[in-house]
């Protein structure tokens, strides 16, 4: 069982443009809920929550864990997405849920602690992507002929 699942982890896929880190949060009886806020930048961000775990303190009770974001009707309704206990399921790894910020994670049941870790990436325009390749091949081809001459 994991006691603390704060990650921070390095984005590999090209399209993507800085390497983001989500502190992660913790959700307990004194904090049933977490925020996560979308950045005032203009730019398209996206949290990729990667793993969720009970705290070695966990009590061995159902911990029902659901995420609350706007729907495409504009709705607010929070939706589980977890459900742990200690003797069966303390943790679970989460591959490809991508949720767009403002997000909000709820504790519905059980006492805590839980723990969820992820990454908070912002995506970046494909021209700004394209042209900053384009440069970097120019100066690899610059770099390849100066090697060449004798």
């Amino acid at each position: 069982m994991c006691t603390k699942c704060f990650l921070k982890l390095r984005v590999l896929r090209k399209d993507l443009s800085t390497p983001g880190t989500w502190d992660g949060c913790q959700l307990n009886t004194g904090t049933r809920s977490c925020v996560v806020k979308e950045d005032d930048d203009f730019l398209e961000h996206l949290l990729m929550l990667r793993t969720i775990c009970l705290g070695a303190e966990a009590r061995d009770e159902l911990h029902v864990v659901a995420v609350d974001s706007k729907n495409t009707y504009g709705d607010h309704k929070p939706v589980p997405i977890a459900a742990l206990r200690t003797s069966v399921l303390p943790m679970i790894s989460l591959k490809g849920l991508e949720l767009v910020p403002p997000v909000t994670f709820v504790l519905q049941c059980g006492a805590g602690p839980v723990y969820l870790s992820g990454q908070h990436v912002t995506l970046e325009d494909d021209a700004k992507s394209e042209a900053h390749e384009e440069e970097l091949s120019e100066e690899n081809v610059g770099d390849e002929d100066d090697v060449r001459a004798p």
